[in-house]
């Protein structure tokens, strides 16, 4: 398990395009019958990718949680973005197509990944934060979720929001965490710009073509940077920095929270006009 410390506004524009990359971004989220983990210092948030090809992937109980398993003192928020699959918790099996959610409470001690094809596996993103209760477990399916259609073809930003774990859906301590699907010709993502200190965010980037990308803009609104991310890659959003995005074509993103309040809408805008 990689992990990642905080860094402060006034020492993010000190960081040159490698250092911010070894930072802010998560790379080769999916190898094949294994399981990759990123803890961020930020809310203690895990990001976490899997990829069961013709075997099951255990949820490991990496050394430095001090815990007896993984979700001793967690939560989880899991995303197929892959082929169909079948994830097994504490001996319930649970089936989840493309951008089906699983939520997964404090206090499951077993979680076994599945993909029902070999060919076309299962691709399993999920976040995880510390948990102080315990909520039940949880499944739902793409067309479950109530999406929002957003924005519009003229500004390039027509979307279909998809809220999973939220008030007003899956129950969780910490976790908030949906997805977002722009549509074709819109590309700018999370307009208008927002921060909200309250909590962290961290932003999955997937549906991108192989030589497409995207342009994850991020820092303070009157200090932007930026980095260049490719299909199947993460950003960690710290509380302080505001987030969007413009990519070479249309894409999803899993965006996932967790902080001090589970309030969708709680956030800080940052008008682009002011932005530099």
């Amino acid at each position: 398990m990689q992990v990642r410390f905080t860094e402060s506004p006034t020492e993010t524009l000190q960081l040159g395009t490698s250092d911010l990359r070894t930072r802010f971004l998560i790379e080769q989220l999916f190898q094949k019958n294994s399981i990759q983990l990123t803890y961020s210092h930020y809310d203690r948030m895990i990001i976490g990718g899997v990829m069961p090809v013709d075997k099951q992937v255990v949820l490991s109980n990496p050394a430095e949680l001090r815990a007896d398993y993984f979700l001793e003192r967690r939560e989880m928020g899991i995303i197929n973005v892959g082929g169909d699959g079948m994830i097994e918790a504490d001996g319930q099996s649970y089936e989840l197509s493309k951008m089906d959610c699983l939520y997964l409470g404090k206090g499951v001690k077993t979680v076994l990944f599945h993909s029902k094809n070999s060919k076309q596996p299962a691709l399993y993103y999920f976040l995880s934060p510390p948990a102080h209760h315990a909520y039940p477990t949880a499944v739902c399916k793409k067309a479950q979720s109530q999406p929002v259609d957003l924005g519009a073809a003229e500004t390039a930003n027509k979307r279909t929001v998809y809220k999973y774990i939220h008030l007003e859906g899956i129950r969780s301590c910490q976790l908030v965490m949906g997805l977002t699907s722009m549509h074709e010709g819109s590309v700018w993502n999370s307009v208008p710009p927002h921060t909200h200190t309250r909590r962290m965010e961290v932003y999955f980037y997937f549906d991108l073509a192989t030589d497409h990308r995207i342009f994850h803009f991020m820092g303070e609104p009157q200090s932007t940077r930026h980095l260049v991310v490719a299909n199947h890659e993460a950003v960690i959003s710290a509380p302080w920095s505001m987030h969007f995005g413009c990519g070479t074509s249309n894409y999803s993103f899993i965006w996932g929270m967790a902080g001090e309040n589970l309030v969708y809408s709680d956030m800080d805008p940052s008008p682009i006009a002011t932005l530099k």
